[in-house]
């Protein structure tokens, strides 16, 4: 989906950089581009991909939005990961939007996302560390820890 694309729907457009939670699907028909999920059904674990030319991609996960990113070429054949000026992830205590690159993430939790097992996104280290301890989680990971086998493991 492109930015012009809302425009006409009444939506603040993405070529100003306006992030997830602030530009609602008001069709409710976005999905996934990895699974296929309406992702309006999860807001609680929205992420989404916004490329330079400010079009744009939705997740019902954390998860799915790192297949996407590792497998760029397969989804989104006309990108380099290079295109990317933004990710954003859902804090999952806060409910806010936060910046994927700089997230902390819970692997293995006892928390499902929409998709079964999932990565749970913090913005704050603190938060992510009560919850890997009262969730049972395995470890905490930032997105440059993140690899395409441990996502494969979360399947």
């Amino acid at each position: 989906m492109h930015c012009g694309e809302l425009l006409g729907l009444g939506i603040p457009s993405l070529c100003r950089r306006v992030s997830l939670f602030s530009v609602q699907d008001q069709t409710g028909r976005t999905i996934s581009p990895v699974c296929g999920m309406f992702v309006a059904k999860y807001p609680d674990f929205l992420a989404q991909v916004i490329f330079r030319d400010d079009s744009y991609a939705l997740f019902d996960g954390a998860k799915d939005m790192f297949k996407y990113y590792f497998n760029l070429k397969k989804y989104n054949p006309s990108k380099e990961l290079s295109d990317i000026a933004v990710i954003y992830v859902t804090d999952y205590y806060s409910m806010k939007p936060t910046d994927g690159r700089k997230a902390y993430y819970v692997f293995e939790s006892n928390v499902f996302g929409p998709m079964g097992r999932e990565l749970i996104p913090f913005e704050k280290e603190p938060e992510a560390k009560e919850f890997l301890v009262d969730h049972a989680g395995k470890k905490l990971i930032r997105f440059d820890g993140v690899t395409p086998e441990l996502i494969k493991g979360l399947d």
